[in-house]
């Protein structure tokens, strides 16, 4: 097998946070707490979890947007955060961004050609103007807007519009991987399909590689081929994700997935509900052993004890849940203490 595109071993990043009082000791949030996955070439790599578990913050921390307090992420092999500012600059030409909101992402002062040739700019490529036009026509074109928008502004387009500007501006340097940061959250849901549908025909059409990190269980489920659950900064389940969603085999996976409604009435009707008692814990003060044990209907005293690492439960399938004979084993479920 070929190594993979994207390695990440063992990454945390956390955030110094200053004591209450001048006195007190100086705190901090583990945003990303020990998180290792591999995206091979061509993968669509689902990244889930609800908001605050440190999605966002894993993804820029791979990007070198934000500074990893251990562990590493490997491009093609090398290191990312040993690569000198060259080397670096030169990277970022194979890994490109979408990021969440495409208002706050695009200069208001600049219409889409000037956002466009802002990576060719950056890179010193195509220093021939009328090439550089062509590519951007191509790139327009590609995304599916009239290339009489090119000298429009952000602020003359809709949500959906705007986020394709985006995608065009990351393809601009024609890149490896790309990381999308939620890029439908903030659209319509008519319009959620359009963008992923675009973002679908375009890895064909340009041999991509997705990052994606969301929150949306079908968005997810539409586009990805694998997909891993984060909780409160770390990854609690790996899988494909047909495997995933017929067989969920965390209890916070298994949660999540019972929340996701059905379309269809006679089915819905019949599902039943998990609802998780009390709230998220903090990242400042994260529960010790498994982060889930205060609100998981299957731990036992050991979670509370031991910080429960990902095991394959199946090929290709991991889970970090040591209880999981609870859970599948009915006559043992007077062992297990309800949270």
């Amino acid at each position: 097998m070929s190594a993979p595109l994207l390695e990440v071993k063992n990454l945390k990043t956390h955030f110094k946070v200053p004591g209450e009082t001048f006195f007190s000791a100086s705190r901090y949030v583990k945003a990303v707490d020990g998180i290792s996955f591999s995206v091979d070439k061509g993968d669509t790599f689902g990244l889930i979890g609800e908001s605050g578990c440190g999605k966002t913050t894993l993804g820029r921390t791979i990007l070198a947007l934000e500074q990893r307090t251990e562990g590493d992420a490997l491009f093609e092999g090398r290191s990312i955060f040993s690569l000198s500012s060259k080397e670096l600059r030169k990277m970022r030409r194979d890994v490109q961004v979408i990021f969440q909101d495409p208002f706050s992402s695009l200069d208001p002062r600049m219409t889409v050609r000037q956002i466009l040739e802002e990576p060719f700019d950056i890179h010193r490529l195509l220093p021939n103007s009328a090439e550089r036009a062509q590519e951007i026509h191509k790139l327009i074109d590609v995304v599916g807007l009239p290339k009489a928008h090119l000298e429009r502004y952000p602020h003359q387009f809709s949500g959906g519009q705007r986020q394709r500007v985006g995608i065009a501006r990351a393809l601009a340097l024609k890149p490896k991987l790309i990381v999308c940061d939620e890029p439908v959250s903030a659209l319509d849901v008519s319009i959620q399909a359009q963008i992923l549908n675009l973002l679908q025909d375009l890895q064909k059409d340009f041999d991509l590689t997705y990052l994606f990190i969301a929150h949306d269980f079908s968005v997810v489920r539409h586009l990805c081929n694998k997909v891993a659950v984060m909780y409160l900064g770390r990854i609690v389940e790996i899988a494909e994700t047909d495997t995933l969603f017929e067989n969920p085999q965390h209890p916070y996976t298994e949660a999540l997935l019972s929340a996701v409604p059905v379309p269809d009435p006679s089915v819905e009707k019949k599902r039943k509900r998990i609802l998780l008692t009390g709230d998220v814990p903090s990242p400042l003060n994260p529960p010790p052993g498994c982060h889930f044990h205060p609100r998981c209907r299957y731990a036992v005293d050991a979670c509370k004890i031991d910080t429960p690492a990902l095991a394959e439960t199946a090929p290709g399938h991991r889970a970090a849940c040591p209880e999981l004979p609870f859970k599948n084993d009915p006559s043992a479920a007077a062992l297990v203490e309800i949270r």
